[in-house]
């Protein structure tokens, strides 16, 4: 039963979404409920998959009896365990925050709305335990249809964002497969594992070369990698404010796995292709990016592209730790990928409350919010907390550990790198924060709204979420060192 449970948490939101469309012809208002407990579902069945990783070791799923590398394989190894029950339980809260009635009605449209949701979450996972290049290009694919819909959703500037989000995703996904084609013409296969005992004799051939960079750029698109991230910040400043934390905390973050996977496990972990050191290339970018990416978010005034543009600068950080060559910076980064999931689904949530209930998109209106709930700020001070890297929040020791791996690697570079972007955004929250706290004029009556309860439950879950990361940093990053470092590391 153990080995099966992969496809089953694959079959989950897909079979709901299936059916969904016919359970909606009569009731509609089955819609919420049913996604959620899909969703607890998922967590439970992603619980009970990385714990069977953990008893049987990682689990090959042959799909119709044949086997890798001429069938279809899935890989489930203790990293795509801790990344499913990542996305299973961030997508449950994902979900319940976009069934709140804080947002208007969606009517006849509820229905392809969840269909949406639950086939994105569901390619998601299948590109989680992809085991070879081309379906990974299939479930990015699918996922990437789902999120341009989902963008556009609101209809106006968002589906501006959402067609080039569209225009720049299709090319990504383009270069993607031309560059896998490369490979398969090159070694005649497209499984990884396979891949990984092929490519290796091969890193001095020109159309690896030529096949690695077009896959990179792809998917250098797809997580929106500095300066490959034009498409980012409008979709999800435009997006459906129910729309952008899921969004925001996994489709980038998916992409990047994807690219971890295939780097590490396919390339392998110290790769030299044709002459150019992979990981420096990663490292370079990941740095930059880190900078830029902070950079730019001081310098917003809208509240949701403030975040946005944060959630680049930590892809970066996250490149950096990987790049490192060393388990210790491996770890680090994974285990800040993790925490980046939870604080950038938590800053949405925070953001789209605002928007609804005050009417406060920019900066210099968050003065409406002294008469919100006192929880709202602390929420939002947890997490930026995070974001900013204080403990004893997940974000403070994701980047602990990323710097202990540049240390032992005497990268003072990547330090200095991680250095600068936590000040840039310790600088941005701050500029947040003087409006937040700063004290309402006499004549500014204080608005006093409703919180709705899914709301309530969504902003708890992730700002409790980063101090249980941090309180557990030590455990976390132990098994990741132990069940998900890449090979040859």
């Amino acid at each position: 039963m153990t080995r099966h449970l992969p496809a089953i948490l694959f079959l989950l939101p897909l079979v709901l979404a299936i059916c969904l469309p016919l359970i909606g012809l009569k009731h509609r208002e089955w819609c919420r409920p049913l996604a959620i407990t899909t969703l607890v579902g998922m967590v439970l069945v992603s619980v009970a998959n990385l714990a069977g990783i953990l008893q049987t070791g990682t689990i090959h799923y042959a799909f119709g009896g044949w086997a890798a590398p001429v069938g279809i394989e899935w890989v489930a190894d203790g990293l795509a365990g801790v990344l499913t029950v990542a996305l299973s339980l961030v997508g449950l809260v994902c979900v319940i925050f976009l069934s709140s009635v804080l947002f208007p009605y969606l009517g006849s449209r509820i229905v392809p709305f969840y269909t949406l949701v639950l086939l994105l979450i569901a390619s998601l996972t299948g590109m989680v335990f992809a085991g070879d290049l081309f379906n990974l290009f299939v479930f990015l694919e699918v996922s990437a249809l789902c999120a341009y819909a989902l963008v556009g959703l609101a209809g106006g500037k968002a589906l501006f964002a959402g067609f080039r989000y569209l225009i720049l995703g299709t090319f990504g996904a383009s270069l993607y497969l031309l560059g896998v084609g490369y490979l398969y013409a090159e070694t005649g296969t497209l499984n990884m594992a396979d891949l990984a005992l092929r490519v290796p004799p091969l890193v001095g051939s020109k159309a690896i070369a030529v096949g690695v960079l077009f896959m990179f750029i792809g998917l250098g698109i797809k997580m929106a990698l500095v300066p490959l991230h034009g498409w980012l910040p409008d979709a999800y400043a435009y997006a459906p404010d129910r729309v952008s934390p899921m969004l925001a905390s996994l489709v980038t973050k998916v992409a990047l796995y994807g690219w971890i996977r295939i780097m590490f496990w396919v390339l392998g972990a110290h790769a030299v292709v044709y002459q150019i050191p992979v990981l420096f290339l990663v490292g370079f970018l990941g740095a930059v990016a880190a900078l830029i990416g902070a950079f730019l978010a001081l310098s917003q005034e809208n509240i949701k592209r403030m975040f946005a543009y944060g959630g680049l600068s930590h892809i970066g950080l996250v490149l950096v730790g990987i790049s490192l060559g060393n388990q210790t910076g491996f770890a680090g980064g994974v285990f800040y990928l993790l925490n980046d999931a939870v604080m950038q689904a938590g800053l949405f949530f925070w953001a789209g409350a605002i928007i609804h209930l005050y009417g406060v998109r920019n900066i210099e209106d968050l003065t409406r919010l002294h008469g919100a709930p006192g929880w709202m700020s602390v929420a939002l001070v947890v997490i930026a907390l995070s974001m900013i890297g204080i403990p004893p929040t997940g974000g403070f020791f994701g980047k602990w550990y990323i710097i202990l791996g540049a240390v032992e690697a005497q990268n003072y570079l990547a330090i200095a790198a991680v250095l600068i972007a936590t000040l840039l955004t310790l600088a941005y929250f701050l500029k947040l924060f003087e409006r937040v706290f700063r004290e309402r004029s006499a004549d500014q009556p204080p608005l006093i709204r409703e919180v709705p309860l899914a709301v309530r439950v969504s902003l708890g879950a992730t700002s409790v979420a980063v101090i249980v990361l941090g309180l557990m940093s030590d455990h976390i990053v132990s098994f990741l060192l132990k069940n998900a470092v890449p090979p040859g590391l």
